[in-house]
């Protein structure tokens, strides 16, 4: 075994942290992704429940036929049915392939169940990702606290790796293209079902995908620029915040400014970071948890906890295609129009550094091996307490092709049944995952107040 994974096996071995940066595997290590492992780093090969990886899904099925300018994507497997129900009453049956946060949310929820699928591994890339990946392999690096990635760019950083700082850059840096613009909303749920939907419009450049870049120094340390516009309700409408995201947090930390319609002011706005409460999620969220998990991962230690196979939400197709009142239900979603399915999860844990402060004592992230995108996590209290559950829905939106969250929700295994339904677009126009109309003129803070209006 080479000395640094030898290095890397003895300190998962003993759940330690590890605080070199690792990267750039050996040429004949590099040489294995689209071979044994997958061009993204995955296991190629299937194991019991999961199957052998194919090539996902690299363009709508022969079966499917839709319009991606005024849909989404169609369910490419309509006649798949659970092949079984997974509830309290039965949890410890599959107690190996539930998460901690699930085995909580079927002991405290009576009606939550997890309806398990055959397993598809739908997620592909393009060509030219593939290719940028396969080279990150072997020039791709972590500054020297983590903070950063050099060398790399357009794909997965670290497709070969079990360095918990480099699963989470994964995550970080997991494919969008260069410009992409949406609609979506955002639900704090009560108890009792109720919600007042809010609903934005945000765009992004993602500076790590810029096709005109050849590595990550050309970034000028700007992983990607991005604007939220809320556009519902009217009391709310105008509030626009814009970010600029570091691609190294200890060069330069994360940038945002805020404008209100109100005071017509153009404000910095450092709280959006960290654990201060996420935009307009009624407390239930954190800045830093939106897409799982984002900004600077100073504030914790870091350890690779394994790999396993975990029932986590996957291929949430009839999910994206319900209606909100069909999907929003109290104390959790509708189950029935949630699929689960068996796959193998890279599992990381943070805890929080001496010294530092944040809400979250301890986090615990399941990424999905195919594409590297939080599936799963649980958030833990100061007392060690499981306090919030995080379970983001994906779908293979193939026509790009691109696995991505279609909803993001938070459970608050502490508050009685309330949750908050985040990142839905069940109801709002499709992604514009080709916007080349955006530029950077407009991600500065003297352009907020002209977008901001009601």
């Amino acid at each position: 075994m080479p000395y640094k994974h030898l290095l890397m096996a003895s300190a998962v071995a003993f759940g330690l942290a590890v605080p070199v940066a690792m990267a750039k595997v050996p040429a004949d290590q590099a040489a294995r992704l689209g071979k044994d492992l997958t061009v993204t780093g995955a296991e190629t090969a299937g194991t019991g429940d999961v199957p052998a990886y194919t090539g996902g899904l690299q363009a709508p099925p022969a079966n499917v036929k839709f319009d991606p300018k005024t849909q989404h994507p169609p369910n490419p497997w309509p006649g798949d049915k659970p092949k079984f129900t997974v509830t309290n009453a039965n949890a410890g049956q599959y107690a190996d392939k539930l998460t901690e946060g699930q085995k909580a949310l079927l002991k405290v929820l009576p009606t939550y169940k997890m309806n398990v699928y055959e397993s598809r591994r739908s997620c592909a890339l393009p060509q030219y990702v593939q290719a940028a990946t396969k080279n990150n392999a072997t020039v791709a690096e972590l500054t020297p606290d983590g903070e950063g990635v050099t060398g790399g760019i357009i794909g997965t950083p670290f497709p070969i790796t079990t360095n918990a700082k480099e699963v989470v850059w994964n995550h970080r840096l997991r494919f969008l293209p260069h410009k992409l613009y949406r609609f979506f909303a955002t639900a704090p749920v009560q108890a009792n079902g109720s919600y007042n939907l809010i609903k934005y419009q945000d765009e992004a450049m993602i500076l790590w995908t810029d096709p005109s870049k050849k590595k990550a120094e050309e970034l000028n340390n700007l992983q990607l620029m991005y604007l939220q516009n809320t556009v519902a309700p009217a009391r709310l409408a105008g509030n626009v915040i814009l970010v600029h995201e570091s691609l190294n947090s200890t060069v330069s930390p994360r940038k945002a400014w805020s404008y209100n319609p109100g005071s017509r002011r153009v404000r910095v706005a450092p709280d959006i970071s960290y654990d201060n409460p996420g935009f307009n999620t009624d407390s239930m969220s954190t800045a830093d948890s939106f897409t799982g998990f984002n900004g600077a991962l100073d504030r914790y230690d870091w350890s690779y906890k394994g790999k396993s196979v975990k029932f986590v939400a996957y291929n949430a197709y009839d999910l994206v295609n319900s209606k909100y009142d069909q999907l929003i239900k109290p104390k959790h979603l509708n189950q029935d129009l949630v699929r689960y399915e068996p796959h193998r999860v890279h599992t990381v844990e943070a805890k929080l550094k001496a010294g530092q402060r944040h809400l979250y004592a301890r986090r615990v992230l399941h990424i999905d091996e195919d594409h590297w995108g939080i599936v799963a996590g649980e958030l833990y209290d100061g007392r060690g307490g499981l306090w919030r559950v995080q379970e983001i829905h994906n779908i293979n939106f193939y026509h790009v092709p691109l696995c991505f969250s279609v909803a993001e929700i938070v459970y608050d295994v502490l508050g009685g049944g309330r949750y908050l339904a985040g990142a839905l677009i069940n109801e709002e126009s499709p992604y514009n995952f080709d916007a080349d109309n955006l530029n950077a003129n407009r991600y500065t803070p003297e352009a907020l107040r002209t977008i901001g209006v009601r």
